[in-house]
């Protein structure tokens, strides 16, 4: 029996893994093509959909994983970061309190990185480049309007997806499988997970 369960957990973190590194794979790529200047909509897309699948504390894992390769390979700056891993522990923490309301995992996106993310980066940013060249000019709001525009286009985005697979019952069906705690449709992951067509 505890073999069993031992193997249950394994299969379920490899799930969890796979999954991470799907969003990870996903949020790379869909950056730089779908983004608008000072704003990467995107990010906030995959933010929102790992704290639904798999919890805050794995989307924060995945906002620092996208944020470091795209730092590291093209060439963006920490914004990459500061901008992205408030939101996505919020987004996650409002979910799980909210009881499984997506509005609110979008919600705490917008909070985390349209507003806290934005003051922090104002910091990092004036540290870094020391108040020279196009940096010389930040204030504490800086990148607040830029921040919260990509967090309403990409938590629209992320809304519509989402609202698609819940009201499908594949969201239930997605966490069931992750090992994630699922808050809506709970008969529709019970059939579901005997029928090999689901």
């Amino acid at each position: 029996m505890k073999h069993q369960q031992k193997q249950g957990i394994s299969r379920e973190l490899l799930r969890k893994e796979v999954m991470l590194a799907m969003l990870v794979a996903v949020g790379v790529v869909i950056s730089p093509i779908l983004r608008v200047e000072g704003m990467c909509p995107m990010a906030h897309l995959i933010n929102i959909v790992c704290a639904v699948l798999l919890g805050p504390w794995w989307s924060l894992l995945c906002a620092v994983l996208i944020g470091t390769i795209r730092m590291l390979f093209l060439g963006i700056p920490p914004l990459a970061l500061t901008g992205a891993v408030f939101g996505a522990v919020l987004s996650g923490v409002f979910y799980r309190l909210s009881n499984g309301k997506i509005l609110a995992a979008c919600l705490g996106e917008v909070i985390g990185t349209g507003v806290i993310g934005a003051v922090v980066s104002y910091p990092v940013m004036t540290l870094l480049w020391n108040g020279t060249g196009a940096y010389n000019h930040l204030t504490l709001f800086f990148y607040v309007p830029s921040f919260i525009g990509g967090t309403l286009i990409g938590g629209a985005a992320a809304f519509l997806l989402l609202g698609a697979l819940s009201r499908s019952g594949q969201l239930a069906l997605i966490q069931k499988k992750l090992g994630a705690k699922v808050y809506d449709h709970p008969n529709a992951a019970r059939s579901g997970a005997g029928n090999p067509a689901a």
